[in-house]
């Protein structure tokens, strides 16, 4: 098992980018509802999957930086 060294930078980055992942995936944001109004309309289907891409895309980018860094 190779252990990786990652700088307290990057990884702080990284639990800072899984957390705010974690939020916009389930909903808890400021304003949120526990309560389901309707089904989900096509604007809010490519809403979310452009915030998962965005996600996705920074995890990528912190990832890389990371590597960089060390």
């Amino acid at each position: 098992m190779t252990r990786v060294a990652v700088s307290r930078r990057g990884a702080a980055a990284l639990a800072t980018l899984a957390a705010a992942t974690a939020l916009l995936l389930t909903g808890c944001t400021p304003g949120a509802s526990a309560k389901p109004n309707g089904t989900a309309d096509g604007a809010t289907v490519k809403d979310m999957q452009q915030k998962l891409d965005d996600a996705e895309s920074a995890a990528a980018q912190a990832d890389t930086d990371a590597t960089q860094n060390n």
